[in-house]
This record gives C-alpha cells, sequence and structure tokens, in this order.
C-alpha cells in the first residue's frame, strides 16, 4: 500500500514541476453527462535543457451523471499516469508503464506505445497488458487533426478510441469512442462532441453522450 501513495505522489509531483505549461482542459457538456478531462504528454527536460528521451502521459477525468433517477450514480474518476521511454531507432515506439487510479481500484499495467506528434498532426497509442493473474489488455488511441483554415483559426479534430478486454469471463469488456469536431483559435477550442461507450461479452450496454465542448490550453 505505501508503494502505491508513493507512485502516486510521485506521479502527481511530476505533474506539477515538468509540464506546468501547455496543459490542455476540456469541459464537455453533454445531454447525459458532463466531464473535465486534463490530458497531455511531455517529454522531460534534461539539465542543459535538452530534450530527454523520457515521456510523461497524464490524464485526470472526471464525470457526472445529470439524469435523477432512483440509483443516480455517483461520480465518475479516473487518473491515469505514464512513463516511456523513446530512443530515436525506433522511431516513435517505446516501451511504457502505466499506472492508473479509477472508481473500482488500482491497476499497473505495461506495454508498447507509439507517439508522433507536430504542429497539425498527433497520434499516440498504446497496448499495455495489466500486472495481474487475471488481466486486462488495454488499447487506446489518440488522434488529432489541426489545419490552418486562416491565419488566426485552425481545425480542431480529434478522435479517441479506448478498449479494454479482460481474461476474466466474468469482467465485461469496455469501449469507448471520443470525437471532438470545432475550430482552433489561439489557446482556445469550441465545437460539438459525442461520447460512445459499450459494455459487455456476447450482449452490449451501449450509451451515447453528445454536445458542446470547450477546450483550454493554459
Amino acid at each position: 500500500m505505501k508503494i502505491r501513495v508513493i507512485f502516486f505522489l510521485m506521479a502527481w509531483f511530476i505533474d506539477l514541476n515538468n509540464a506546468i505549461s501547455q496543459i490542455p482542459f476540456e469541459v464537455f457538456i453533454g445531454d447525459q453527462r458532463t466531464t473535465l478531462d486534463v490530458m497531455f504528454f511531455k517529454f522531460f527536460n534534461k539539465n542543459n535543457g535538452e530534450q530527454s528521451r523520457w515521456l510523461f502521459f497524464n490524464r485526470n477525468r472526471t464525470g457526472i451523471d445529470h439524469r435523477i433517477t432512483p440509483t443516480s450514480y455517483l461520480p465518475l474518476f479516473g487518473f491515469t499516469e505514464a512513463i516511456s521511454y523513446n530512443h530515436k531507432a525506433l522511431k516513435g515506439i517505446a516501451p511504457v508503464a502505466v499506472f492508473q487510479v479509477f472508481n473500482r481500484g488500482i491497476a499497473y499495467k505495461a506495454g508498447i506505445q507509439y507517439a508522433h506528434v507536430n504542429k497539425k498532426v498527433t497520434v499516440f497509442t498504446w497496448l499495455v497488458n495489466q500486472l495481474s493473474s487475471k488481466p486486462e489488455i488495454d488499447y487506446f488511441l489518440l488522434m488529432r487533426y489541426s489545419p490552418q483554415i486562416t491565419r488566426s483559426i485552425k481545425l480542431f479534430l480529434q478522435a479517441e478510441s479506448i478498449n479494454t478486454f479482460s481474461t476474466n469471463t466474468l469482467v465485461p469488456n469496455t469501449f469507448t469512442q471520443r470525437l471532438r469536431l470545432g475550430y482552433y483559435l489561439n489557446s482556445l477550442q469550441a465545437g460539438a462532441g459525442i461520447d460512445l461507450n459499450q459494455m459487455g461479452r456476447s450482449k452490449f450496454i451501449s450509451t451515447a453522450n453528445t454536445g458542446i465542448f470547450l477546450r483550454h490550453e493554459f
């Protein structure tokens, strides 16, 4: 338990001291749920200011269901911290270690990651396996595209896919797709979006949350 607490505190310390710039914060107001999302990745810097090979990924996400039912849902939250070692010879492919905290518990994972980032296109993906006797296998994919429309406005398109396959037959598989489409003006992005979720094994329960988003990079 002490190791878990130390790891968690270290991740937050890295978050605040090494990636304090260009932190995107999104508010998504949907017809079913409102979510707050902070997600970014940043290379550590060496003492001389040069970029190191260590890439830090951080995501903090929480959601509140605003449908009032007899069995109303508690707020959902998730924290994901990941560190990867990116050697130039591997051209974006890297081993990655992942630490996650969700409503249902804590998970340690490891696997392979790929990252490609430039001014217009971002592709960030990983395939990781939970370090447990009956592990979950996760495939995560994030794609962004921001071409210039005018001198001051860009298109903002983001697609995300989160897939969890459980080796425990009593635990359902889960699949999530998120899409954002809007405009990009300086450090502000806004537009419309949809979140889709499926849960189950032979039969699936599906939900959809459509709405608008406002995203700002601090």
